[in-house]
């Protein structure tokens, strides 16, 4: 299937105290095994795609974990136990804070909704805090990824329906016990989401270190409900004049295109499910409330590819040297389907310098396989 695409005439600047603040990565750099990502030089993408060169920010491994989503996880949960402590825990350490818990709460659990990296952080984190962490995960979830957060020692429900089906169950959960940590959000709940929203910004600190003196001309982001495209927008947006930053482009499933859908119609519109991608991190059918107004001042175009667009992509990932999930491969597939079927709507010079999201490793190794040919390389 043609991929589609939105051009975006709504986009304005954001002001530069719209960035957060170096506390975000000086938390990130305290928890154990923190190192930044790679961001890899890779030829061989930027000739498949002709333009001149494309940076990948690799996410297959982040603090342990197969993704990116510990670092929106880890802030907003730190932060939401404090509060739920009256504000007055001391987390200069996890330990620290999950003794705080057990002095003055007793017990605490964590609940969250998931296609399965999002829920595995939470669970990560419930578990070097030392508490309990229910996820509830669409029907349909890939075994392997039940795996993943069951092996946090987290209890997993798998909800009947959609992903949105999962956050309504979870967000019924919410008790004076039961924190939710979801990285959407609906009306009443936003302090959690903005948080994890927040915690992506060192992604975008750890490219502008490493990125130093290449400036970068596009961004292709992956867009699930829109949390880490408001992070992208506003860390690479925030004080600059338009036309001295890059174009961002996100990239949506035709099956669960919602952020495209939002910024069209200029409100929140649901996609009906079912959301059956093998971008599964991307399957949602509602953009968050809080992502979509920073994603529709800041991204330039969005794309809907289909799934062939997306094994073409971790085929080529992987030919590359860095194996990937599928939501992994979602940015180069959008790169591909953007040079391929709409240069001239949206022209890419060949000149151009890209940076692509990597945002997962291998998180579903039976479908690598069929896909790629082999098993996945390293741990998964």
């Amino acid at each position: 299937m043609p991929s589609s695409l939105y051009v975006n005439h709504a986009t304005s600047p954001l002001p530069a105290d719209a960035r957060p603040g170096p506390e975000v990565q000086v938390f990130h750099r305290t928890l154990p095994g923190y190192a930044p990502t790679p961001l890899r030089d890779m030829p061989a993408l930027a000739e498949l795609a002709g333009v001149g060169r494309v940076l990948v920010k690799d996410e297959s491994s982040r603090l342990g974990l197969p993704a990116f989503k510990v670092l929106g996880a880890s802030w907003a949960t730190v932060l939401a136990v404090a509060d739920r402590l009256g504000g007055s825990a001391d987390w200069g350490s996890l330990d620290d804070l999950g003794g705080s818990v057990a002095d003055q709460l007793g017990s605490l659990r964590l609940a969250a909704a998931t296609d399965g990296n999002h829920g595995r952080a939470v669970a990560h984190m419930a578990r070097l805090l030392g508490i309990d962490a229910t996820i509830a995960v669409p029907d349909g979830t890939a075994p392997a990824r039940i795996d993943g957060i069951a092996s946090e020692g987290a209890e997993v429900i798998v909800s009947p329906g959609t992903y949105e089906d999962a956050v309504t169950l979870v967000a019924g959960m919410a008790s004076d016990n039961t924190l939710i940590v979801s990285d959407t959000s609906w009306p009443g709940y936003e302090d959690v989401p903005r948080r994890v929203i927040e915690g992506y910004s060192t992604i975008f600190a750890e490219i502008e270190d490493q990125a130093a003196g290449s400036p970068i001309d596009l961004a292709v982001i992956p867009l699930g409900v829109g949390a880490l495209g408001a992070s992208a927008g506003t860390c690479l947006r925030a004080g600059r004049d338009l036309d001295d930053a890059p174009l961002l482009v996100g990239v949506e499933p035709t099956s669960a295109a919602c952020v495209v859908a939002a910024v069209r119609a200029g409100h929140l519109v649901e996609i009906p499910g079912p959301h059956d991608s093998i971008m599964a991190g991307l399957n949602c059918g509602l953009a968050s409330m809080l992502a979509l107004p920073t994603v529709t001042a800041t991204f330039d175009a969005f794309l809907a590819i289909d799934d062939d667009r997306c094994r073409q992509a971790i085929r080529a990932l992987a030919d590359a040297g860095l194996d990937v999930g599928e939501t992994g491969a979602a940015a180069l597939a959008g790169l591909l389907a953007l040079v391929d079927e709409h240069r001239d709507e949206l022209p890419v010079p060949n000149t151009a310098t890209v940076l692509l999201l990597v945002t997962e490793g291998v998180t579903d190794p039976a479908n690598f396989e069929r896909i790629v040919g082999r098993p996945p390389r390293g741990p998964v």
